[in-house]
């Protein structure tokens, strides 16, 4: 048997941001053979795609699939609905602002449960965060044990007796944590893209709140940031 076929499978989200990029690289140092799974769910930003089949080329996978869905058919996001403006003066404390996709990460998991039990992998990776983010109800921890417990009871791998295992690595860093332990991986951030209104060529606009994230991020870090702001 040789070395790859001995490694772990793994499914792992990777959305062409900063901190699925991370994700990636910590399962893949980890040992496991990754097979990454990313959405065009008719995001505004959807230079993301591109940032993440960079980032993939970048960090190497066994696999990497796109699925197409089409959130913004039910709406309820800045991030899928023109009509609703992306924020740029500040996320209000206790809110949950207007770029929370409904469901989303539940809708995402749930894919990549599907893909884990044909893949026969226990194990999907997932880079939420609850220190550095939006206020998003999908990043927590409870969320997550949830989904965990969900997965373990509605497959037929899970009822078989294999038991599948939620990761969420960066769940409790800062972000510029993130970005210490990701350049420490050889992570070049320069290929990702974080911004919720990136343009098409994946210009940031420096402005709503995950470019202000990244951007603090970095700043704390002591490291330059190599985002390309419009």
């Amino acid at each position: 048997m040789n070395e790859v076929t001995k490694k772990k499978r793994a499914v792992v989200l990777v959305s062409g941001g900063l901190d699925s990029a991370t994700t990636l690289a910590i399962a893949r140092a980890e040992g496991y053979d990754c097979f990454a799974l990313s959405f065009d769910y008719g995001q505004r930003h959807v230079a993301e795609l591109a940032a993440a089949d960079r980032v993939t080329d970048m960090l190497g996978v066994a696999e990497h699939k796109r699925v197409y869905l089409d959130l913004g058919t039910i709406g309820g996001s800045a991030l899928t609905e023109a009509c609703i403006d992306v924020p740029k003066d500040g996320v209000q404390p206790d809110t949950i602002p207007v770029t929370y996709v409904p469901a989303r990460n539940t809708v995402f998991l749930s894919i990549a449960l599907g893909w884990a039990e044909v893949l026969g992998a226990q194990d999907i990776f997932i880079g939420v965060n609850a220190v550095d983010y939006s206020g998003y109800p999908d990043c927590r921890p409870a969320f997550i044990r949830a989904f965990e417990q969900v997965a373990n009871l509605a497959t037929r791998a899970g009822v078989e007796g294999q038991h599948f295992h939620i990761h969420t690595p960066l769940i409790d860093l800062s972000k510029a944590e993130i970005i210490r332990m990701g350049t420490d991986l050889g992570i070049d951030y320069a290929r990702t893209i974080s911004c919720y209104d990136a343009d098409i060529k994946g210009q940031a606009c420096g402005e709503c709140d995950s470019c202000r994230l990244r951007r603090q991020g970095f700043a704390a870090a002591g490291l330059p940031d190599p985002t390309l702001y419009r």
